[in-house]
């Protein structure tokens, strides 16, 4: 450990590490700083983050934009509670969020992580239903290699087999769990599953085109609204989980948004325009552009109005203690005037282009068994994963910062990332596959 600096070897054992077994697994990297699409490792050591930690660094690290409202807003108002008490950067952040959403999903409840977003959508799903006096709809319906967070409710979305939080199965709560429908087949089962346990189930949940956590699997704009109108033939709700796919991800500002040109119908209220409408959505990650923890679960104006009463005991019961935190709610305000100021968007069809380009060869490389990209979100998917420490060592050591995990080599990079640096990328990911397949 003589290489690493004193303050991880001090400190080491007194932590308790994400997603990792501590006893076998080598020593984190240790980061002195940021920038750009950079980390600065206190060896002294420059990698490129093609993971743009964990999706949320949309704009890059230490964007001065953002560093620069993040500071304003310090200097007035760090934090207040939100509990009887307004201030202008969360109301501001409501309605530009209301704004960009499709649809009437305008009502914005702030929350302090992506699991919390779930867990209140979740809430506000049996809510609903006990509002208009059905009080025993409860349960929810995902889909296999769903992942969803890890508190407890959101726990009992994810795959109950194929998750990591498969072992917790007898203390979760019950859900329905059915292969994401992609014929018409699946999407029968889909609508018989509904029919028959419409009277206990509140909504169905789903990531939009991309199961991220999952296994990076894709479906297309036609299932998703699909999907969409299923639940709403059948009378229930739809939340979306946008956790990882909002704010430009997927190529469009949210993913829900990405059914253009897929022949909707434009009569069904599941649709409206070119974007499928859930009657709740949960947003994170990208949000606050990756500098500080806030998500959001926006609901539609339906959804609302069942909690909208003379009745106390109708009201949403729930509130994080840093709810709608100022300084987040600041650096989130910044994130959407760069989106609004700067070709975002463009950027990630550029990505998507040149990650389409660059792992095409990948193809025909031995125990890669799918190459596929959207947005910017780029996937080798392999037969089996091993030599996962080995892998990732290798990828350091071409200056590249990827975390392999599932059956999945993969990046998601800031989408203002470099062309150079993006070729980094895409260069290490198909020498160190090429090298990893013949590994014994």
């Amino acid at each position: 450990m003589s290489d690493h600096p004193a303050w991880q070897i001090e400190g080491y054992d007194h932590l308790w590490m994400p997603y990792c077994q501590m006893k076998t697994a080598p020593l984190p990297l240790a980061v002195r700083s940021t920038s750009g699409v950079r980390l600065h490792l206190a060896d002294g050591r420059t990698v490129i983050d093609s993971l743009a930690s964990w999706w949320s660094a949309c704009h890059g690290y230490n964007h001065p934009a953002v560093v620069d409202a993040i500071e304003q807003q310090l200097s007035l108002m760090p934090h207040v509670m939100f509990g009887g008490i307004n201030h202008e950067p969360a109301l501001r952040l409501a309605r530009r969020l209301a704004a960009i959403l499709p649809g009437d999903l305008n009502r914005v409840f702030f929350a302090d992580s992506g699991s919390v977003a779930l867990e209140v959508a979740m809430k506000m799903a049996i809510g609903f239903w006990r509002n208009h006096g059905q009080p025993g709809r409860t349960r929810f319906l995902a889909f296999h290699h769903a992942y969803h967070g890890d508190t407890t409710g959101a726990m009992s979305l994810c795959d109950p087999n194929r998750s990591m939080h498969a072992s917790f199965g007898d203390g979760l709560l019950k859900q329905l769990h059915l292969d994401l429908p992609r014929d018409d087949v699946a999407l029968a089962q889909l609508d018989q599953t509904l029919g028959h346990h419409r009277d206990e189930l509140a909504a169905v949940v789903i990531e939009p085109l991309v199961q991220g956590a999952g296994g990076m699997r894709f479906h297309s704009p036609k299932v998703l609204r699909a999907i969409a109108e299923t639940c709403r033939r059948n009378d229930v709700l739809l939340i979306a989980d946008e956790l990882a796919t909002g704010f430009g991800r997927t190529g469009t500002m949210f993913a829900v948004q990405g059914t253009e040109n897929q022949n909707l119908d434009k009569n069904s209220p599941a649709t409206s325009g070119s974007a499928v409408i859930p009657d709740i959505i949960c947003v994170g990650k990208a949000l606050t552009a990756g500098m500080l923890p806030m998500a959001a679960t926006i609901a539609s104006d339906r959804v609302f109005d069942a909690f909208f009463s003379d009745d106390p005991s109708d009201a949403l019961m729930h509130g994080p203690t840093f709810m709608a935190n100022p300084l987040a709610c600041a650096a989130a305000n910044a994130s959407l005037d760069l989106f609004e100021n700067e070709p975002r968007l463009v950027q990630v069809r550029e990505i998507e282009r040149q990650l389409s380009d660059q792992l095409s060869v990948c193809r025909q490389i031995d125990r890669v068994v799918d190459v596929r990209v959207k947005g910017a979100i780029g996937v080798l998917q392999v037969d089996r994963l091993d030599h996962v420490d080995r892998l990732r060592q290798a990828f350091l050591d071409r200056g590249i910062w990827l975390r392999p995990f599932g059956d999945c080599i993969y990046t998601t990079p800031s989408l203002v990332i470099s062309p150079d640096d993006l070729s980094q990328i895409t260069t290490a990911m198909v020498e160190v596959t090429r090298q990893w397949a013949s590994w014994n």
